[in-house]
């Protein structure tokens, strides 16, 4: 049976009536005047880079998959409805056994289908302090084909994002292989000169991952790989607007260089998100949440991800940069989808997109947003209490 509901278009800023089962059927503008109070209407959420969430680690092979199922479900209640779990640097071992479990989990949890595939960060890095960020230096490898067929075996051809540093020789060759087979191949954690970025983005690489951060503390004026991937219009990039890994000034001149329609969300959350402060998992290494709301490495400042909800991400889009609800939403919805290749959820609210809904109200003053309630798949998995 078909269902409705009724919003006003974030985008637009009609009122219209949705009507859809699992994919979107109708959208009609109403006549009327809206009620007061009715809510603000989007596709919902993607984010493409979440490494855990509601104290429940991602990296860990032998993670419950009803703990998975409970994170899930804290995740939909950001108006987050597809995301990309996120398996970072370690042990050849760990991070295959960590994507395997993922994708049992995939497969047999009635929510599984929120992890819409599986984003590999690493372990093609920068092996040095800084661009490494808190991935374990132990860990840093070259990239290596063999390993990502493993990968896909694993996950059975659920790998849709891999980040690496272009710095590594075996780089290029490697981005052609994945690129040819619908892999996007994201630059991060990166050293690499303007040349090396240059031949990666000529072999297929289409993203920067979260620009801006795992990177050095100094870096020259010019160049650096920071401005060449700024510079760089075949690459889109994400960001991680918490107002912790960026600086509002960076994010406003960054977004300014990308354009809004190559600019897009990501939380890089991991364990301690939507958790109470203290002491968690990232893979291997123990993180620490702070009363601040920082996730660091425990003992230091180095920072692990973040605890960030979507929801804010976008409210922080509006604040720091001045864009329209239009443009803030686009940034997590429509951009991701794009830019991930997440079929069904690149148009916006169409007839035969999937139904993967957001409605929530917006502080005008403030720009704070309030999910109201999160659909995927055309069924009701999170609503606000009242």
């Amino acid at each position: 049976m078909a269902k409705k509901c009724y919003g006003i278009d974030a985008v637009s800023g009609e009122y219209i009536e949705v009507t859809f089962d699992r994919v979107i059927n109708g959208v009609d503008s109403l006549i009327d005047a809206p009620l007061a109070g009715v809510p603000f209407i989007t596709p919902a959420w993607i984010d493409l880079q979440v490494n855990g969430y509601a104290g429940v680690d991602y990296n860990s092979p032998v993670t419950p998959h009803e703990e998975i199922s409970r994170s899930i479900q804290v995740i939909h209640s950001t108006g987050t409805a597809r995301f990309l779990p996120t398996v970072i640097t370690g042990s050849p071992e760990n991070m295959l056994e960590s994507l395997r479990n993922l994708a049992r989990a995939k497969a047999a949890l009635a929510d599984g289908g929120t992890m819409e595939g599986f984003h590999v960060e690493g372990p093609h890095i920068s092996p040095d302090d800084g661009p490494r960020g808190a991935h374990p230096q132990r860990w840093v490898r070259p990239p290596d084909v063999t390993e990502y067929r493993r990968w896909q075996e694993a996950t059975d051809g659920l790998i849709r994002l891999v980040t690496l540093s272009p710095e590594w020789p075996e780089a290029p060759g490697y981005i052609e292989t994945l690129a040819g087979e619908g892999v996007v191949v994201s630059l991060g954690h990166t050293k690499a000169t303007r040349s090396q970025i240059q031949d990666c983005v000529r072999a297929g690489a289409t993203k920067s991952t979260h620009l801006g951060n795992g990177a050095h503390q100094l870096l020259m004026r010019h160049p650096n790989y920071i401005w060449e991937q700024l510079a760089e219009d075949r690459l889109s990039a994400g960001f991680i607007l918490d107002g912790i890994h960026l600086g509002p000034a960076f994010v406003k001149a960054a977004m300014r260089a990308k354009g809004f329609e190559r600019s897009l969300l990501v939380t890089d959350a991991a364990m301690p998100a939507c958790a109470a402060p203290g002491f968690y998992k990232l893979g291997e290494q123990e993180v620490e949440l702070t009363a601040d709301n920082r996730v660091v490495l425990r003992g230091q400042d180095r920072l692990a991800g973040s605890a960030l909800r979507m929801n804010d991400g976008v409210s922080n889009v509006m604040r720091f940069t001045g864009a329209s609800l239009g443009q803030a939403v686009t940034l997590a919805n429509r951009n991701p989808a794009r830019v991930g290749r997440i079929g069904g959820r690149q148009r916006g609210l169409v007839p035969g997109e999937r139904a993967d809904l957001l409605l929530f109200r917006l502080d005008a003053e403030s720009k704070k947003i309030d999910v109201v309630e999160t659909i995927v798949s055309g069924e009701s998995v999170y609503r606000a209490s009242q």
